[in-house]
């Protein structure tokens, strides 16, 4: 049995992944520094099936000890700051914690042996394409990101691959699309929507709406990770979407429709800073290799997160309350 160790496993993504882990018989170290978007409640289900550290992925010391006591023989990184918003009032955590912090684990699992360490990245490092086009990005399109967060996810993406070519370092890295699901904290985009349609409120949409993303549900996504961690070819990148493209305007407009709610909700706010137009990418390559594709349709997907959300308001509201000031920055 492989022991893993899975940074930023208490965050929505790596909450998936850890229980899907643990699921398929992995013995799971996780490592998070429970910032506001680390939460231990997404990981009840599995409590006491795992060993958690609660660390600063900056603090290469407290990180050696983990290495030291638990030797993980395989690394999957999800820690991340993620929210391009957040990024763009204050760039300063996204720097240090996506580009040093990566930089402390991959020199951690080198000097430890680590037989692979699977680099979370993300399809944002490829920057936008045009509205009208129907190009999508492969792996080998050339990285151009356009936020602070998308630059500091392609400086942790290119340091993995550098390691792979330096010192030989068996890196995978994995660029996953747009995730969606339960759990997600509600600064995301869809969750936003949900939780304002709810509470008849204003749902802030940037610009005219028109902006296309490309949504995989959380769990397909957990799945396609764990397949890549298994049998993908170290020193490969792995796209990892659903090729479900959706305008934002349509996404907000199919989850008032599941509430039954009137479009007359949707508030167009002033864009964002550098808003990129439209992620594609295609997905081809970890299906025809690995035989990976998701199972989740992005309306069955949207509805079941809905759905989700509608029953469990205790936990949203714990975490609405932090965000109000947030908000209020954001969406002036």
């Amino acid at each position: 049995m492989k022991k893993l160790l899975i940074t930023g496993g208490a965050g929505f993504i790596g909450s998936w992944f850890v229980k899907l882990a643990i699921k398929r018989g992995y013995d799971c170290v996780v490592v998070d520094a429970l910032t506001y978007a680390g939460d231990l409640e997404r990981l009840r289900d599995v409590e006491g099936f795992y060993r958690f550290y609660k660390i600063d992925i900056r603090d290469k010391e407290a990180l050696e000890e983990v290495f030291k006591k638990e030797k993980p023989e395989v690394v999957v990184h999800f820690a991340a700051e993620s929210h391009v918003d957040r990024s763009i009032l204050d760039p300063s955590s996204f720097i240090t914690t996506n580009i040093i912090g990566t930089y402390n684990l991959l020199e951690l699992a080198r000097a430890y042996g680590v037989e692979r360490f699977v680099n979370i990245s993300t399809d944002e490092v490829y920057g936008d394409l045009p509205l009208d086009s129907e190009e999508v990005f492969t792996e080998d399109s050339p990285l151009k990101p356009s936020s602070p967060y998308s630059v500091s996810k392609a400086s942790a993406d290119m340091l993995g691959r550098a390691y792979f070519r330096t010192y030989g370092l068996p890196v995978i890295t994995v660029r996953p699309s747009n995730n969606y699901g339960p759990w997600q904290y509600p600064e995301k985009f869809i969750p936003v929507c949900i939780l304002k349609a709810l509470k008849n409120e204003p749902i802030p949409i940037y610009g005219t709406g028109k902006n296309r993303r490309e949504w995989i549900f959380v769990e397909d996504c957990a799945e396609g990770v764990l397949k890549i961690t298994e049998e993908g070819k170290i020193g490969e990148v792995y796209n990892l979407g659903s090729g479900e493209e959706r305008e934002n305007l349509e996404v907000a407009k199919s989850i008032l429709r599941i509430l039954g709610k009137e479009e007359s909700l949707i508030r167009f706010v002033s864009d964002r800073p550098g808003h990129d137009l439209r992620y594609g990418m295609s997905s081809r390559k970890v299906k025809e290799e690995l035989g990976f594709e998701p199972k989740t349709n992005f309306e069955e997907g949207l509805k079941a997160t809905v759905e989700w959300y509608v029953q469990n308001m205790d936990w949203v509201e714990r975490k609405l309350k932090e965000l109000e000031d947030y908000w209020r920055l954001v969406y002036k």
